[in-house]
């Protein structure tokens, strides 16, 4: 993978800069990314160029790149430096559809790559989460999905053996979703999903390739079939600079008439 391009250190001189607060630095480092001058992928100057240019001390230079994280224009990556952060795909949690297609459709490129699969004995929480007895074999699956080659969440999906047999025995670097439908028959007709802010856990940000405590969103999937069994049971750690969460709610009689349709 190519090494993306540095951005070129045009700040202003130390003397007109001297008295600049973490936010007009922020506001500076945001007008080059909006405007173009340091597209997505660049890696930006380092803490000590910027320190050097600007004339400030590193905390203030650290508070506005943390700034700049926390909105999404950049990210940090382990041992390697900040980054401009990729335009972020949409997702609707609405629709059905898996990562594999709605990451396609925007014209980007999606990748799963399974990190590890096996079967465990169902803890009290597994088994709450899948509707089993608590110690009956489960499935424990973890994935890394990307975008563009770049890594941007980590799956890990709790199934029931005795709806899918031999599970693991398939490829798991695509889409699960038509895997089971495909292959056992399984259709989604209900999900529970909920979603909250979170930093990423250690485990997480390391198969990220981001410094543990960065900011992430936290997902939570339980899909369901018409006879209410769980299909499958999904968390998912997202790096927050990935992804914008867009519903389309249609209030119209026409809409509201479809939704009840779909329960």
């Amino acid at each position: 993978m190519a090494r993306p391009p540095r951005a070129a250190l045009k700040l202003p001189a130390p003397e007109e800069s001297a008295a600049l607060p973490y936010l007009v630095i922020r506001d500076y480092i945001a007008a080059r990314i909006t405007g173009g001058e340091w597209p997505a992928g660049t890696q930006l100057p380092s803490e000590r160029q910027l320190h050097e240019a600007l004339g400030r001390n590193r905390g203030t230079i650290r508070d506005a790149l943390l700034q700049l994280e926390g909105e999404g224009l950049v990210y940090r990556q382990s041992r390697s430096g900040w980054f401009v952060s990729p335009p972020r795909v949409r997702y609707d949690p609405a629709r059905p559809d898996g990562f594999m297609t709605y990451v396609a459709e925007q014209n980007r490129t999606p990748q799963t790559r399974t990190l590890s699969a096996e079967t465990l004995k169902a803890s009290g929480w597994t088994a709450e989460c899948l509707g089993v007895a608590q110690g009956a074999p489960s499935y424990f699956i973890r994935r890394l999905r990307l975008i563009d080659q770049r890594p941007v969440l980590v799956e890990q999906i709790w199934a029931n053996p005795a709806m899918f047999p031999g599970l693991l025995e398939h490829s798991l670097d695509g889409s699960l979703t038509q895997l089971l439908r495909n292959q056992y028959g399984a259709e989604v007709v209900r999900m529970e999903i909920d979603m909250s802010p979170c930093l990423l856990p250690e485990v997480q940000a390391e198969a990220l390739r981001v410094v543990p405590g960065t900011p992430g969103l936290y997902l939570t999937r339980r899909s369901l079939d018409a006879a209410g069994r769980v299909v499958e049971y999904d968390q998912e750690f997202w790096r927050h600079d990935a992804i914008a969460v867009h519903v389309n709610v249609d209030f119209s009689r026409r809409g509201l008439q479809r939704r009840r349709v779909r329960r």
